[in-house]
């Protein structure tokens, strides 16, 4: 079974490492997996780039920037990526996706595959997989939609537009989406519950076949570390109460929810029992800089984190991970918290709580309350049983999202489709 991989980066943000991760489950387990990427930042043995020349380098950068700065230009000051889709480029002459048994698409935004190059797949008559990582193949250019419903129609009168109205951008969008997906097979991997029910729920995918199944993790590479020694390897002293965030944009981003985390973190440090001088913040995901938060604890920036390994450590470090991200699919640092043994406190939205069980591994706060949260830590803070919480974080991942049981649910799909797909 030769199975190929279609995302924009090679792992580069959330979907280009679920991609990558999952082909290197689906390889452990006797599959031909590969990823094809339009992009690389740097040579590497996991995937192939359709850009390899100087020149289909150089327009590589031309499409990504271009689809970037235009949508940025076009859309409110609101931190919501929003995808044009106006620029791009067709695959269907790859030697590797003919030779194909099926192929699997990921995220294919920043200037790679329009509706219409995805509409032009269907020559290859191949079986088709979508995982869908965030909201945008459904809707008319927003990748995160917050309480926005205009999906469910036609779109238009988007308000993350500056232009907005009936026929605005999302609508025109929605359009061609709609005729690029008209003649075009495939199945639908949604990786959270959450994902799925929106797309029941749009008018551009709701007629169409889901199944669900979450993104892995190396549970080899993410795995619990004595935290005594996390910490000595940090220069955290043993008995400190260590709470680990990532991704830390600025205290106006949206999406992310920085604005909750940094309220959360000021109603802890007031509440009666907190001993604020017991207490350290990591922060991973951006380099010390003015722009930084200030929080009301001893706060660590340890910027960008190449090495997985370093990162489990970190991980481990940790009493608890906290994250006030107000949608995301499935996202990696929860998965990656908990197969480090570290529990998680997080706003009970999108496919968090497909992973957090409220107190079992972590705590789910009601939504947008930052009051909540802080409940959440204080809960882990005072929390005498922390150890059993760590294991049972540990065990939902090794359950439920180890590489063996992705893997598997994926090539039974793989195979039913590749099965029913005339030859």
């Amino acid at each position: 079974m030769k199975i190929i991989h279609l995302n924009t980066y090679e792992g580069n943000g959330g979907a280009g490492r679920a991609c990558l991760r999952l082909s290197d489950a689906l390889q452990t387990s006797g599959i031909e997996s590969r990823v094809m990427v339009y992009y690389q930042f740097k040579e590497s043995q996991k995937a192939d780039a359709f850009s390899r020349t100087p020149f289909q380098k150089g327009k590589a950068i031309f499409n990504i920037l271009s689809e970037r700065y235009l949508a940025k230009g076009l859309t409110k000051a609101l931190k919501t990526p929003f995808s044009l889709q106006w620029f791009g480029r067709s695959v269907i002459s790859s030697k590797a996706l003919k030779e194909a048994d099926l192929i699997h698409i990921h995220w294919i935004n920043h200037g790679f595959l329009r509706p219409k190059d995805l509409a032009e797949l269907e020559e290859l008559d191949k079986p088709i997989v979508w995982t869908f990582h965030d909201s945008n193949a459904f809707t008319g250019g927003c990748h995160v939609r917050y309480s926005c419903e205009n999906f469910h129609k036609q779109c238009g009168f988007c308000p993350l537009l500056k232009m907005s109205g009936k026929n605005d951008i999302s609508h025109r969008n929605w359009l061609s989406k709609k005729k690029g997906y008209a003649n075009l097979g495939f199945h639908i991997v949604a990786p959270s519950n959450w994902m799925a029910k929106s797309v029941k729920f749009s008018s551009l995918m709701g007629a169409r076949e889901v199944t669900v199944i979450p993104n892995t993790i190396e549970t080899k590479v993410f795995k619990p570390y004595l935290k005594t020694e996390a910490k000595r390897l940090l220069n955290i002293a043993p008995e400190k109460f260590v709470l680990m965030s990532g991704f830390m944009p600025s205290a106006n981003d949206k999406h992310k929810g920085t604005a909750y985390l940094i309220d959360a973190m000021n109603d802890l440090a007031n509440r009666p029992g907190i001993v604020k001088e017991n207490i350290e913040l990591l922060i991973f995901g951006n380099k010390e800089n003015t722009d930084m938060p200030i929080f009301p604890f001893k706060t660590t920036f340890l910027g960008k984190i190449d090495n997985d390994a370093h990162l489990a450590k970190c991980y481990s470090a940790a009493d608890a991970f906290i994250t006030a991200s107000l949608e995301d699919n499935l996202p990696n640092t929860v998965m990656e918290s908990l197969a480090c043994g570290t529990p998680v406190v997080a706003f009970k939205t999108g496919g968090i709580p497909d992973m957090v069980e409220h107190l079992v591994n972590g705590y789910l706060a009601d939504y947008e309350s930052s009051e909540d949260l802080a409940t959440g830590m204080e809960w882990l803070y005072h929390e005498e049983n922390a150890s059993d919480i760590q294991k049972e974080a540990r065990l939902t991942i090794l359950t439920h999202f180890s590489e063996e049981v992705i893997a598997d649910k994926h090539i039974s799909l793989y195979q039913s489709m590749i099965n029913l797909h005339p030859r």
